[in-house]
């Protein structure tokens, strides 16, 4: 056989511009038909879509994967992260987090990023297992895109509220398992009642709308009396103005990575703060950040 010849095997009918002739393997040509084939029988649904694709090609998506005696393993060298922030301020929600992400005792990343965008108009910040976190706001990110495009519409907010509970539910057994266990806190703002909403979550996916503030992770716990005695004595943060409110979130997360080793400071790395109100998502500067840090050490 002349080794330039292209090589063929079972031979199916289709046309080949590379030598075959008539005669071509058409595997990809059978996988992409078949995920078209499944974009309209599923549309606007990216988890059965992606369900349907596992099942024609044989692949295993790790968002959908079973707990193994392999990765129950691993539980000990999980990387976590641990307290984020939610508050309400006059127009729109605000998230502040750490940078620090821990195995067991050990620093193992000190610039995570958990307040992620999902889309234009909402805020996810994660604490617990890293690693499967990210691939839940991955998912999220796409299946929210998805249902854009295919339904030639933005999702709604009951929409985007139901998928995070969905896919926190089908994580529960590995969560029951000891690992991929995070509890995420949803941010949005919500056009119908023209107000920032906060939601949080607990590991079945179950759903709280909570109306003022609300944390997660670690240092969480450390911080609720505060959060009830700035509210109680300078009013509620939903009624108070970014700027305020702001000076008082970095506060809560300082007291928090005093009172949990778990948590990093506000000096060595400045944490993550962004907002979303009708206008979108947006970054605090790294410049105010360091003004506020800057203030409450007496500088």
């Amino acid at each position: 056989m002349d080794p330039a010849a292209p090589m063929c095997s079972a031979p199916t009918q289709t046309s080949c511009s590379s030598g075959c002739g008539a005669s071509t393997p058409n595997r990809r040509v059978a996988i992409a038909s078949a995920v078209v084939s499944s974009m309209e029988t599923h549309a606007g649904d990216f988890a059965s879509l992606l369900r349907a694709w596992q099942a024609q090609t044989g692949t295993t998506l790790p968002l959908f994967a079973p707990p193994t005696a392999a990765n129950q393993q691993v539980e000990g060298l999980e990387v976590h992260g641990t307290t984020v922030i939610a508050v309400k301020f006059k127009g729109g929600v605000l998230n502040v987090g750490d940078r620090r992400a821990t195995a067991a005792n050990a620093v193992m990343y000190d610039r995570a990023d958990k307040i992620i965008p999902l889309d234009d108009y909402t805020l996810i910040a994660i604490a617990g297992a890293y690693g499967r976190a990210m691939e839940v706001v991955r998912y999220l990110r796409h299946a929210f895109k998805y249902y854009a495009r295919s339904q030639l519409q933005p999702m709604s907010l009951d929409g985007k509220l139901q998928e995070v509970s969905r896919v926190l539910a089908s994580n529960l057994p590995n969560a029951l398992s000891g690992i991929g266990l995070f509890i995420p806190i949803l941010s949005a703002y919500d056009p119908d009642q023209d107000a920032g909403r906060i939601f949080f979550y607990d590991a079945s996916g179950a759903r709280f709308e909570t109306p003022d503030y609300g944390a997660a992770g670690s240092g969480a716990e450390r911080i609720r009396g505060v959060f009830d005695y700035i509210a109680k004595t300078k009013g509620a943060f939903s009624e108070r103005p970014l700027e305020e409110v702001l000076h008082e979130a970095v506060l809560l997360l300082d007291i928090a990575a005093d009172l949990d080793a778990a948590t990093g400071g506000i000096d060595k790395v400045l944490p993550t703060a962004r907002y979303v109100n009708r206008e979108g998502v947006f970054e605090v500067p790294e410049s105010t950040l360091r003004e506020i840090v800057s203030t409450l050490r007496g500088g």
